[in-house]
């Protein structure tokens, strides 16, 4: 549906691209790791979708689950050094973009 499709993999080598925004070792003090965020992020925008599409049969919601999953992985693995460390403010809305930008490729193909 999602994780395998054209836009998604430019999304994710966009990310790989951008991995210097990761590289500071500048951090917050909060205590939400990036884990935290991208998990909570993928999870409010799966809920949207649901809410958004409640005509939606229940093997495609299963569907959309998974490759929510399937994103949350590719994050982890991508993000990995600094998955458990607290992100600072330009990594916090770097990582609400681009989960928002996601969101838009399954609002694409639901639509």
């Amino acid at each position: 549906m999602v994780v395998e499709s054209e836009g998604y993999i430019s999304l994710i080598e966009y990310l790989v691209e951008s991995l210097g925004l990761f590289e500071s070792q500048q951090q917050s003090n909060g205590e939400e790791t990036i884990e935290d965020l991208v998990s909570g992020r993928v999870a409010s925008n799966l809920m949207a979708i649901c809410e958004q599409h409640p005509e939606l049969d229940p093997k495609v919601r299963f569907a959309i689950m998974q490759e929510a999953d399937a994103v949350v992985a590719d994050l982890e693995e991508v993000l990995s050094a600094v998955w458990l460390r607290a992100p600072n403010p330009e990594q916090k809305t770097f990582l609400i973009e681009f989960i928002d930008l996601i969101k838009n490729l399954f609002d694409s193909a639901i639509g």
